[in-house]
């Protein structure tokens, strides 16, 4: 009987392996994977979260890392339509989770943290911060992707 068990087991383990590789993360190479670490920093200003660059340009179809800085003495929630869905994020770390909506990531107050991702097809959309303590004024900024230089 324990003559098939190794046959078994590597059998479940390259089952769980393509479970695990098949988990929404994008199948095709980025456009640009040496792109700088940009920075997105948090202040807070009359009691509203703001986030800094209001236009925060990345390459589209590449692998970005995001080091975020709060100073707002309050949680901040940083959104962008589709742009921070699981299947997009590569990678967080620090003070950093994940929303339950799935749009966006709640930043601790004055937390610091690192998000790898990849950025989705050139074009423009909104991205916006709000305190948890004040939702209803939200900061709205511009997220431009545009297509990869060299």
């Amino acid at each position: 009987m324990l003559r098939y068990a190794p046959l078994g087991l590597g059998l479940m383990t390259i089952l769980f392996a393509h479970a695990a590789a098949a988990q929404g993360k994008p199948d095709t190479l980025p456009e640009s994977t040496s792109t700088p670490p940009v920075e997105l920093k948090i202040t807070k200003q009359d009691g509203k979260a703001v986030c800094s660059p209001a236009e925060l340009r990345l390459p589209a179809n590449s692998n970005v890392t995001l080091n975020i800085i709060s100073q707002s003495d309050s949680p901040v929630m940083l959104t962008s339509t589709n742009q921070f869905e699981n299947d997009q994020v590569l990678h967080h770390d620090g003070d950093l989770a994940h929303a339950a909506s799935g749009d966006g990531y709640t930043v601790k107050q004055n937390g610091k943290g690192v998000l790898k991702l990849r950025t989705l097809a050139a074009g423009e959309q909104e991205y916006g911060c709000a305190s948890v303590n004040n939702q209803k004024e939200v900061f709205r900024g511009k997220l431009i992707l545009s297509p990869p230089s060299g």
